[in-house]
């Protein structure tokens, strides 16, 4: 199996990136898709709009933030979006995979939750 990694979307595209698939739930403002260069837009991976809303990337709510986002992947479309991730995942082998997100804080963000989960996994 290939690495997976996470990325701002903003930085450039490199070969090395494997399987681009953007896990947020907004598309980044003033990106082009052209510039994306996604494989995969799972939207509905991203948190909900009022936990998004909530949790702001407030790092003293991360925690907390945590397991509200991997309660929320346990049901509905979260929970669909998760499976087909982990589909994708599988299916790329030996192919590196690397989760995009849009958030200024790299460290506080649900991609870190999403990709302990897979490291779990």
């Amino acid at each position: 199996m290939g690495i997976v990694k996470v990325k701002r979307v903003y930085e450039p595209a490199e070969k090395t990136d494997g399987i681009r698939i953007l896990v947020d739930r907004l598309w980044p403002r003033g990106l082009s898709k052209e510039h994306a260069k996604l494989d995969y837009w799972l939207k509905h991976l991203g948190p909900s709009t009022s936990l998004r809303k909530w949790f702001n990337h407030e790092e003293d709510k991360f925690t907390d933030f945590k397991h509200k986002y991997i309660h929320e992947l346990q049901s509905g479309e979260q929970q669909k979006a998760y499976r087909e991730l982990e589909t994708i995942i599988t299916k790329a082998a030996s192919q590196n995979v690397t989760l995009l997100f849009a958030a200024r804080n790299e460290r506080c963000n649900h991609v870190q939750v999403l990709k302990e989960l897979i490291d779990k996994s």
